[in-house]
């Protein structure tokens, strides 16, 4: 009866989000263009910038981590199950031109990312332990004074991250394992709930250094391997781009039909993959202290994050898939899709190959997951033992349901709980963004006069209010 309850309840609100209203379609497309303009095609004309933020950015100071943890730590949520996956959901269901709108949503998502970052950055507040918080419910709070809001987001935050997208990435985990090496799922999720726990109980800096050790190893291995599968086959690889363009534009004997599943699962599986404009990626970006000392730095900082992320990890999954020359049903296909592209490729070896990645990815998702729920108990007062030994336990339990739950059930809930996230969030960085302007033409000016970078809040107009002792630094 619940489980009945629950699926008409979600598959409504989906319906609107994502299917027949495809609402959030119309939003993301939006912001994606609205952010473009007004910063003037950041992620084109400062492209090259991007990189070189990352110069200097490994050390972080007592009250946040380094710019390159922020960034790992953005990355352990980002590249997960939506790598691997979502563009196996997203090929399946919408074609191989599903990836072509991933790459669109990603480009125009760098915008989005790098203002919801600076945002993230701008209104952190410090927790009991004098660490850096914040997010969308923060910026929102304090930059648009609507609490009421703020909550609002907050708890489709906890609904999202902190419950139901673990759960997502512990079934994806087990199910690659169940494919690759028959485990049962009862047991490999237990030993996943017990690893987590046991890295989330160091708090934000254990996860940090968990995801800089990681995330590179495992994202250069994985674009390797992508690398090495297109060179065996570069003969094919015009084909393959011709393939992916001709179905993005409905030029396929499928048609039109095949035209919109293409636009709707590349944008909903981008989205979900990169995360840009959801709101999640503001939280590691405001637990950090970036170098140089200004907000607009982790906007460039998560911008790369994006480009990594979609560009080009999402595209070695999807070169991995098409390459292979799979046919697929048409219904929704997972994991084992990747798994049996990567066997065609690499033998029986494959799909242990993508087992391990797989779960890699997903298990430093899991954990990123965690902070960041775990940095909006702060919003309400629940930033202490209680607090957290509560939120903690609620999170391991659906890490542990999510390990046997069906997969449409899952992913159901997750696209929900990122769909409500994305509304609110994209609806507050819209009305935050004269702020957002302000701060990159202040770091323009002073990369322009090659003068110090640091941010002075007396010397920027922002909305709202800003955290007492944080940036109200007078110009020496």
């Amino acid at each position: 009866m619940f489980d009945q309850a629950l699926n008409f309840v979600v598959g409504n609100v989906n319906d609107v989000l994502w299917g027949s209203g495809q609402l959030l379609i119309y939003i993301l497309v939006f912001a994606g263009f609205w952010f473009t303009y007004q910063l003037r095609f950041v992620q084109l004309k400062q492209f090259r910038h991007m990189f070189s933020v990352m110069k200097n950015s490994q050390h972080g100071d007592k009250a946040g981590i380094s710019s390159f943890q922020a960034l790992c730590t953005g990355l352990s949520a980002r590249v997960g199950t939506g790598n691997l996956a979502g563009v196996s959901v997203a090929i399946s269901l919408g074609g191989a031109g599903a990836i072509f709108w991933m790459w669109v949503i990603a480009l125009l998502g760098m915008a989005t990312g790098f203002a919801e970052s600076v945002l993230g950055q701008l209104y952190k507040v410090k927790d009991e332990n004098g660490e850096y918080r914040g997010g969308p419910a923060y910026y929102i709070q304090m930059g648009l004074n609507k609490r009421w809001l703020a909550i609002a987001f907050a708890l489709c935050l906890f609904l999202g991250y902190g419950l139901s997208f673990s759960a997502m990435q512990a079934n994806t985990i087990t199910d690659a394992l169940n494919h690759a090496l028959d485990i049962n799922p009862t047991y490999s999720g237990l030993v996943i709930t017990i690893l987590a726990g046991v890295i989330v109980a160091g708090g934000l800096r254990s996860i940090a250094r968990f995801a800089e050790l990681v995330v590179p190893f495992m994202g250069i291995a994985y674009i390797a391997s992508a690398l090495i599968i297109t060179a065996i086959n570069i003969e094919l690889v015009p084909t393959l781009f011709a393939e992916i363009f001709a179905s993005a534009f409905g030029l396929t004997e499928a048609g039109a039909g095949a035209l919109g599943a293409a636009i709707k699962n590349g944008i909903q599986r981008g989205l979900y993959s990169n995360e840009a404009g959801a709101g999640s990626v503001p939280h590691a970006s405001a637990s950090a202290t970036p170098n140089p000392n200004h907000p607009v730095t982790q906007g460039y900082v998560q911008m790369l994050g994006v480009f990594i992320d979609t560009m080009v990890l999402c595209t070695c999954t999807a070169f991995i898939i098409l390459l292979a020359g799979i046919e697929t049903s048409g219904q929704m296909e997972g994991i084992r899709l990747t798994q049996d592209a990567m066997t065609s490729h690499m033998g029986d070896g494959g799909v242990y190959f993508v087992a391990a990645a797989i779960t890699l990815f997903a298990f430093t998702s899991v954990v990123a997951n965690f902070a960041y729920a775990e940095s909006n108990l702060h919003l309400f007062h629940m930033d202490n033992k209680i607090g957290r030994s509560i939120y903690t336990a609620c999170y391991l339990g659906m890490v542990l349901w999510g390990a046997n739950a069906s997969l449409k059930q899952v992913w159901a809930m997750a696209d929900m709980a990122l769909g409500l996230m994305t509304l609110v969030n994209i609806f507050a960085i819209v009305l935050l963004t004269p702020t957002i302007k302000a701060l990159y033409q202040d770091y323009l000016a002073k990369q322009a006069s090659k003068s110090d970078m640091t941010f002075r809040q007396n010397e920027v107009q922002t909305q709202g209010t800003l955290e007492t002792g944080i940036w109200n630094n007078e110009k020496n």
